[in-house]
């Protein structure tokens, strides 16, 4: 397929629309019902919404916020604000008042679309309070007000009156260029305010040119794809790879209801192609790992001899003759009932957003599961490089994607140069020629190539911990050790400028419980973690990751946390990183008692 052929998303759109008009493309749950959009209806609404908004005076270039859950109106939303010429900036469902009011302020929006009541709360008083806000579009109608100087319109009834607009919607998607911007993404935040990453239609195009050559062997036009998609489209890799990329290759798009019905959603859709963060497989894995200690002894024997036999094929070693046919009677007594579990048809998983420990993506392949690691950033549309299916090593984040290039510099921060490169931050100048220089742009990554090309992530270069001693620890390489024990769920590691490291850790739920019952005690954080035997639990966890590490890596102290990091109190992105800085200014005064106790833990 010739990416370079389209100028712009919606022209591509529109293109793969005229394929097959009748064809579903978007899916969503109602009433317990999954709902198809056709292509035709999709590009309808598209250009009605186009034409709408170019009637209420958006002009070419104007920023427009979108504010939506994953479901057909948002792409419809943005397609639209596109095809008017104009640049959309798309903003989390978890966002505050101050933080929307941030996006607004920063981003000079002209006007919004709003698809929910539920998100209207948040949303409303910061464009009241927004001077270049002239009007919003709301789906459903809510009891939230405007300024007198602004309209709060019917989105649905802005659609039908599109219609039948006079407006040249034609000329406006012939005038869209290549490198002309479409999208604000603002960075979400994990080491302070978000900046507005501005991507242009060639950096989205290009991506989603090296995402089919990566994938083409899937064959990707032979059979229909289909995509669930669940994690915030607002995201870039949800963006460009739960979005754009399917629509370009005419995949089907279901939008998962939530992340509690995952598990049961993809047992229903089926889906052939799955992206997702490590905080997912992770928990996956936890889940899966978690449901075998109930199974009968014989199965769970079954389950650990699947995992070794091809754990075994994955490190290159060769089976034996009786160990082959073990391992073709497993495939269809295990294999197949845990690909059945994730729909059956499932051609790969993709990880990216952070880093994957080695030892969860083995442990899916294992199962006969396809995963790929990748690896990117909003900066560069976003995908970098990722594993080819011909040729995993899943210690690394593979080799750079076709037309994207990347050199170490002598510091060891990896630099990227291709048209997926941003055009830039929005009217930060400055910033902006600190991290593109003579073409390349420094992702603040620090990382090695090897032999084959392939990138191998250390650490993000401003979370490289300096202890006192003088040297570098990664607390990333930390953090996904210490959460493969199966009494920790999330963790957190400090020592800064400090003589030792320390970590503020969140007990594995499923644990918590196992080990309460056991002892006669409530399930509650609170309680254990004021329980000395719980804690002597947790330490020997701990003290199992420290067996493998060296001297000055060794977590030799550690602290409870009183609740689990999530999106909802801030302490993780909407795309499940932990951001460091808020953990840090919550528990600062706990960890630091940590280095004035004598006794650990």
């Amino acid at each position: 397929m010739d990416y370079s052929v389209w100028q712009s998303l919606p022209e591509m759109l529109f293109e793969r629309a005229a394929v097959d008009p009748s064809a579903p493309v978007l899916w969503a749950k109602r009433d317990g019902t999954w709902q198809a959009l056709t292509w035709k209806d999709l590009t309808r609404r598209v250009r009605n919404l186009a034409k709408a908004l170019i009637a209420r005076g958006i002009a070419p270039g104007e920023r427009v916020l979108l504010v939506s859950e994953n479901r057909p109106e948002w792409a419809i939303g943005h397609f639209a604000i596109m095809a008017a010429g104009a640049i959309t900036v798309p903003a989390y469902t978890t966002n505050t008042q101050r933080d929307h009011a941030h996006l607004l302020s920063d981003s000079g929006a002209a006007a919004a679309l709003l698809s929910s009541e539920a998100l209207a709360g948040a949303f409303l008083p910061a464009a009241a309070e927004a001077p270049d806000c002239r009007f919003v579009l709301a789906l459903e109608r809510s009891g939230g007000r405007l300024r007198e100087d602004q309209l709060l319109l019917d989105w649905q009834a802005e659609e039908e009156a599109g219609s039948g607009a006079d407006a040249d919607l034609d000329a406006r998607l012939a005038a869209l260029q290549a490198g002309a911007a479409c999208i604000f993404i603002y960075t979400s935040g994990t080491g302070g305010t978000p900046k507005g990453v501005m991507l242009s239609h060639k950096n989205i195009l290009a991506n989603c040119a090296s995402a089919y050559e990566l994938l083409r062997s899937f064959g990707l036009e032979q059979s229909p794809q289909i995509f669930l998609s669940f994690l915030p489209l607002s995201h870039s890799y949800e963006h460009a790879a739960g979005l754009c990329f399917p629509l370009s290759i005419r995949a089907e798009i279901r939008y998962a209801p939530s992340l509690e019905r995952l598990a049961a959603d993809m047992a229903e859709v089926r889906p052939t192609l799955m992206t997702a963060v490590p905080r997912l497989y992770e928990s996956m894995r936890q889940r899966i790992l978690s449901g075998l200690k109930r199974q009968p002894k014989l199965r769970q024997a079954l389950f650990r001899r699947t995992l070794s036999l091809g754990c075994k094929r994955l490190a290159g070693e060769d089976l034996s003759l009786l160990e082959r046919v073990e391992d073709a009677a497993l495939e269809r007594l295990v294999r197949d009932k845990v690909r059945a579990r994730f729909g059956g048809r499932l051609s790969t998983f993709i990880s990216g957003g952070a880093a994957l420990n080695p030892e969860v993506g083995d442990f899916f392949r294992a199962l006969g599961l396809t995963l790929l690691q990748g690896y990117g950033q909003t900066e560069a549309a976003p995908v970098v490089s990722c594993n080819p299916p011909s040729r995993v090593k899943m210690a690394s984040v593979g080799p750079p994607l076709a037309g994207v290039e990347v050199k170490i510099a002598e510091d060891g921060e990896i630099l990227v140069r291709g048209d997926n490169v941003m055009l830039g931050y929005w009217n930060a100048p400055e910033e902006t020629a600190r991290a593109i220089r003579d073409g390349w742009l420094h992702t603040g990554d620090v990382g090695r190539l090897d032999e084959d090309g392939y990138i191998y992530i250390t650490d993000r270069k401003k979370d490289i911990l300096v202890v006192s001693g003088g040297d570098n620890v990664s607390p990333a390489r930390l953090e996904g050790l210490l959460t493969l024990e199966a009494e920790i769920e999330q963790a957190c590691v400090f020592g800064d400028r400090k003589a030792y490291l320390v970590a503020l850790v969140v007990p594995d739920a499923a644990a918590m419980q196992s080990w309460g019952q056991a002892a006669g005690k409530p399930a509650d954080l609170a309680a254990l973690a004021e329980d000395p035997d719980f804690r002597k639990e947790i330490a020997a966890a701990v003290e199992r990751v420290n067996s493998q590490l060296s001297v000055v890596e060794r977590i030799r102290r550690f602290a409870l946390a009183p609740e689990a990091f999530t999106v909802e109190n801030g302490m993780m992105t909407p795309t499940m990183k932990i951001r460091r800085h808020r953990i840090l200014a919550a528990y600062g005064a706990r960890l630091d008692a940590l280095y004035g106790s004598e006794t650990g833990g």
